[in-house]
């Protein structure tokens, strides 16, 4: 049974609907905006990965926390998600390995969650109306009292993250005696993608989001790395500024999620926010040069324009969405340069896709 079911919480979304349910995790007011994730498992990299910072997460599963958690599973140093909503939460797990109960992980990061809410009712709401702003409450059921709460909460629309999330300093990452260097432009960079790269014998040096490109250089990289992260592409000037300069040597580079939009975005091809995002384990997605399918692993809320891609004289378009025709990947023509709007390394998720840095590392050894 869930921990102190006997403590209310409240949900409250900008459109004005509201929601009664059961406090679990820490106590306090949260808000963001509001996603959902069709994943049947692999809760904690979800919670982890920093391209949720700034939301408030719907899992969709109808049950959390039963395995518990475990120090290995997480893609950060913290939890990321803003707030939790659910319709059950374990306070019970029974992996004998984890390391504790999800309830007590929530409290240790101070995330607020709210569970026995009717989340197949909420997530078909998100569907028709779109990603909006929320508020989670366990302190204040006041309609208005919220709705003064929830006005506080900022648009992610034209919200820059990144650098807010970002690791502060410069570190290293793999064996120094590998063959490769890679720099990593780190704008909300997942464990386990660097770990997919120091697994085929590359040596990463991760540096902060606003790093100067000089700086980067000074690394004498082999290849160019631009990550996941979460926010607006269009609020990142900065970056599509380095990863134009990046462009400029030619040096092999490979874009995940926000480092596909920032790649677009380098070549003139517009972004846009989406209606509700896509952010699950399963979206079917077909490589355009090879004719087969893979399943995928994906949390984004804003894409790549596709007319501003299919009417690029810079770009190919590599890969595509088959639930909805987005642009899924990119390979910019006369460059050692490519991306994926999805996650390869899929933390949650299948293995369909981590053959791209099998990819990247080719190209760059034979560059080499």
């Amino acid at each position: 049974m869930a921990e102190d079911t006997t403590t209310h919480a409240y949900l409250l979304l900008e459109d004005g609907s509201y929601f009664k349910g059961k406090a679990f995790g820490a106590t306090g007011t949260t808000g963001g905006e509001i996603c959902f994730n069709t994943g049947m498992t692999g809760y904690q990299e979800v919670f982890t990965d920093p391209s949720y910072t700034g939301q408030v997460l719907i899992m969709n599963t109808v049950y959390i926390g039963n395995y518990g958690v475990k120090a290995e599973d997480t893609e950060s140093d913290s939890v990321k998600i803003k707030g939790l909503i659910c319709k059950n939460i374990s306070d019970r797990y029974s992996r004998m390995i984890a390391d504790d109960s999800l309830g007590a992980y929530l409290k240790e990061n101070n995330i607020v969650a709210i569970y026995d809410v009717d989340t197949r009712a909420l997530v078909q709401h998100i569907r028709s109306k779109g990603a909006m702003n929320c508020i989670i409450s366990t302190e204040i059921s006041d309609f208005d009292a919220l709705k003064s709460e929830l006005d506080k909460v900022p648009s992610m629309a034209g919200l820059e993250l990144s650098s807010t999330i970002c690791t502060k300093e410069p570190y290293n990452y793999g064996s120094e005696d590998a063959d490769i260097k890679i720099a990593v432009m780190d704008y909300g960079v997942k464990r386990h993608i660097l770990q997919c790269m120091a697994d085929r014998g590359a040596y990463l040096k991760v540096f902060p989001a606003k790093t100067s490109f000089d700086e980067v250089m000074s690394f004498a990289p082999d290849g160019i790395f631009i990550s996941n992260g979460p926010g607006d592409p269009a609020a990142m000037g900065y970056a599509v500024a380095t990863v134009k300069q990046a462009l400029d040597t030619n040096k092999p580079l490979f874009g995940i999620c926000l480092g596909h939009q920032l790649l677009a975005r380098a070549n003139d091809i517009e972004t846009f926010k989406m209606h509700h995002g896509h952010r699950g384990l399963n979206h079917p997605v077909k490589n355009l040069v090879t004719g087969k399918s893979e399943i995928t692993t994906q949390n984004h809320g804003f894409g790549v324009n596709p007319d501003s891609a299919k009417n690029s004289d810079k770009v190919e378009i590599t890969h595509v969405n088959l639930n909805d025709d987005s642009i899924e990947g990119i390979r910019v023509k006369g460059k050692n340069a490519f991306s994926v709007q999805y996650h390869p390394e899929s933390t949650p998720g299948p293995h369909d896709s981590r053959y791209l840095f099998d990819d990247f590392i080719e190209m760059i050894k034979s560059q080499k």
